[in-house]
């Protein structure tokens, strides 16, 4: 470590009284609200952080995703939920770490890209004191809706009838969507997706065997 460089702690300090605010940039059209996107924080901060020899480093801890519904038409969605350690990295080689949990929804699979914007946000305001002129959380009250229905028995039976009459390729395909879908019995909603799927592998089953 070098004896002429200052400790992270004080470089850090420097970086904040260079940044005093973030202004909201970005927009929701849907809901008409502004907020302060990931780029909004960087372009504020970034430049500091640049000036003072400051480097930041993501490390991810911890990464949980689930399949969930979401609105009156209970879209199926991913949901990532993460825990980021960011290390400043000052220019006498010591570090601090902060810790940030992040979570993101998408029907794609953007969920983690999301996440990870939104922990890096989250850790630069909180690092750096940045005002968000937000309300507070204890203004907003939510009451949790009803849970979705389980899937039927109806509905299970039908998809263990048409596993038990797959070929091994289709069941090797089966298997593929399980594992991207680990919760495909948990909601009729889910389920009843499965079963599409499983009626589509057998359809294409049908097929190759009339052709033969």
């Amino acid at each position: 470590m070098s004896d002429q460089a200052p400790p992270i702690q004080a470089v850090l300090v420097e970086v904040m009284r260079e940044v005093s605010h973030v202004a909201k940039g970005s927009r929701n059209e849907a809901q008409g609200w502004s907020f302060r996107g990931v780029d909004e924080v960087l372009n504020a901060v970034g430049p500091a952080l640049r000036n003072h020899g400051v480097l930041c480093v993501p490390y991810l801890l911890e990464a949980g995703y689930a399949s969930v519904e979401a609105g009156k038409n209970r879209t199926q969605l991913r949901e990532a939920t993460l825990r980021v350690a960011y290390r400043f990295y000052g220019p006498a080689g010591d570090c601090l770490e902060a810790v940030v949990p992040a979570e993101a929804l998408d029907s794609g699979d953007k969920a983690t890209a999301k996440a990870m914007s939104v922990a890096l946000r989250t850790c630069l305001l909180q690092t750096f004191a940045l005002p968000t002129d937000e309300p507070d959380p204890d203004q907003a009250i939510y009451e949790r809706a009803a849970a979705p229905p389980a899937p039927s028995d109806g509905t299970i039976a039908k998809c263990r009838h048409i596993v038990a009459g797959l070929d091994g390729l289709r069941a090797e395909a089966w298997q593929g969507y399980k594992d991207e879908h680990p919760d495909y019995a948990k909601t009729e909603t889910a389920a009843l997706a499965a079963l599409r799927h499983l009626e589509g592998l057998q359809s294409t089953q049908l097929d190759e065997l009339l052709e033969g």
